[in-house]
C-alpha cells in the first residue's frame, strides 16, 4: 500500500502547472457541469494524510487565473500569480477548488490585479456548509462536492455577458494555441485590437496578455523538461518559439527561481536521471 505522503490518483493526469507531480497527494480534477461551464474551467480536489511531524510542500506554476477554494478552515480566493508558488501540507485535510474562468472573476474580485500573488478569505458560509457536508458525508464525495459548489455558483454569479464571454475566448485561445507567441499573434487570432485585449485582461484576469502567453510557454517548458529529460535544452527553447536557449533560461529563472538544468534534475524520476547521467549528449545549461 502506498505511503500516505505519496498517494496518487490514477483516474487523473497531473495538471500541467504542477512542478513535481510525483510529490502530489491524492488529487482529482473534475470538469465543470454544464450550468457553470462558462464560469469554471474545472474543479480540483486534493486530499492528504501526512505523517505527524512531517510536511509535504507542493510547488506550482499556476494557471493565470483566480481560484475560489473551500477547505476545512473556510473559503478563500487565490488571485493570479506572477511567480512560482507553493503550499505546505500537514496533517490530514482536503480542499475543493474552482479554477475560475475570466467571466466569473469580476463577481468576486472587481480589481483582480490587486489580488496578484495573494490569498484572501471570503465570507461565504452557505458555500462552505454545502461543500463541507459533501466532503465529510457518505457516497461519492468528490462528485457531490462539485455538484454542491456548482449549485451555489449558478445561483450566485449572473450569466456572463458578451464582454465576459470574449474574455473567456481570449484566455482559451492563448492557452490552447502554441502559435500565439506575441500579443500581436493574439490580436490576429481573435480579430481584436491590442487595446481591447489589454482591457479584457485587466478587468477579467488581472494580468496583461503578454504574461498570459509567457505563463503558457513556461508551463509547457516545465512539462517538456519533466517528461522528456533527454531532450536538449536548445531544442525545447526552439520548439516553444524562443529566439534562443538563453531567453528561455532567463524567463524560467525569473519566474520559477530555478535554472532549467536544476529543475530538470529535481523533477526527473531517479531511474531516468541515472540513465541521463550515462547517456547525456547535450549540455545541461
Amino acid at each position: 500500500m502506498p505511503s500516505p505522503e505519496r498517494l496518487e490518483d490514477s483516474r487523473q493526469e497531473s495538471p500541467r502547472g504542477v512542478l513535481y507531480p510525483a510529490r502530489l497527494p491524492t488529487l482529482d480534477r473534475l470538469p465543470a457541469p454544464e450550468p457553470v461551464a462558462q464560469l469554471v474551467r474545472w474543479f480540483w480536489i486534493p486530499e492528504w494524510q501526512i505523517q505527524p511531524g512531517r510536511t509535504s510542500r507542493q510547488h506550482v506554476i499556476a494557471y493565470p487565473a483566480c481560484n475560489l477554494v473551500v477547505e476545512s478552515g473556510g473559503v478563500g480566493l487565490a488571485g493570479p500569480t506572477t511567480r512560482r508558488s507553493y503550499r505546505d501540507l500537514t496533517g490530514t485535510g482536503w480542499a475543493v477548488g474552482a479554477l475560475l474562468r475570466p467571466a466569473a472573476v469580476p463577481h468576486f474580485a472587481p480589481d483582480p490585479a490587486s489580488l496578484r500573488d495573494a490569498y484572501t478569505g471570503m465570507d461565504f458560509p452557505i458555500l462552505f456548509e454545502m461543500v463541507s457536508r459533501a466532503m465529510t458525508g457518505p457516497g461519492d464525495r468528490h462528485r457531490l462536492a462539485v455538484e454542491a459548489f456548482s449549485t451555489w455558483l449558478a445561483g450566485e454569479v449572473p450569466a456572463p455577458d458578451q464582454e465576459a464571454l470574449a474574455a473567456n475566448a481570449m484566455v482559451e485561445a492563448i492557452e490552447a494555441d502554441p502559435g500565439i507567441r506575441r500579443v500581436q499573434d493574439a490580436t490576429v487570432r481573435l480579430n481584436v485590437s491590442a487595446r481591447s485585449l489589454q482591457r479584457l485582461a485587466s478587468k477579467f484576469v488581472g494580468l496583461p496578455p503578454l504574461m498570459l502567453i509567457r505563463r503558457r510557454r513556461l508551463q509547457e517548458a516545465a512539462e517538456r523538461l519533466r517528461t522528456e529529460p533527454d531532450t536538449a535544452l536548445a531544442t525545447v527553447a526552439a520548439d516553444l518559439g524562443y529566439s534562443d536557449h538563453a531567453h528561455l533560461a532567463n524567463e524560467f529563472r525569473s519566474v520559477l527561481g530555478l535554472t532549467l538544468s536544476t529543475y530538470r534534475e529535481l523533477a526527473t524520476p531517479p531511474n531516468r536521471s541515472a540513465n541521463r547521467a550515462v547517456n547525456r549528449s547535450a549540455p545541461l545549461r
